[in-house]
């Protein structure tokens, strides 16, 4: 009996050992780093962080970035395609000349972010708060419905 607990515990404390040496999946961090023009298409970014980072035209098309750290990104003229933007935070990034089209922002936070010339076809937008100046400027060129939600852009903006 005793030798089959000493096994037991043995068997216990291995296994202990190789679960604790296993390497623990970190979100990537991005922070300020000038990353200008690069090719982040279709990669799992969930939880990364980009917190003053320079993405002018970098390519996140059909990325996840679901809970990923944007604030204060420079996002000009960048490809945010089909991305996936869920509870993200954008709050102070610039989006200048950017693709945002059939990207899903679900819950995202981008009170404070700067929105010119962007493309927003087919973008959900659902449960994002803005500025009212904000919402006028993106109400006023959105278009189209999200292929993944199936909900109407001018919709999610709550357009009237």
């Amino acid at each position: 009996m005793r030798r089959f607990f000493r096994s037991l515990l043995s068997s216990a404390l291995l296994a202990l050992i190789l679960l604790l040496a296993q390497p623990a999946k970190a979100a990537m961090d991005y922070a300020k780093q000038v990353l200008i023009g690069h090719d982040f298409a279709g990669v799992d970014l969930h939880g990364a962080t980009f917190n003053l980072t320079n993405l002018r035209e970098a390519d996140f098309h059909g990325a996840d970035l679901r809970g990923a750290s944007l604030y204060g990104a420079k996002l000009q003229d960048a490809n945010l395609a089909g991305a996936d933007l869920s509870d993200a935070t954008l709050d102070s990034a610039v989006l200048e000349g950017t693709d945002l089209r059939n990207a899903v922002l679900e819950n995202a936070f981008a009170f404070n972010t700067r929105f010119k010339d962007v493309l927003i076809d087919g973008a959900d937008f659902t449960n994002v708060p803005f500025r009212g100046d904000v919402l006028k400027t993106l109400c006023a060129s959105a278009s189209g419905t999200n292929p993944v939600t199936g909900r109407v852009t001018k919709d999610t903006l709550e357009c009237s």
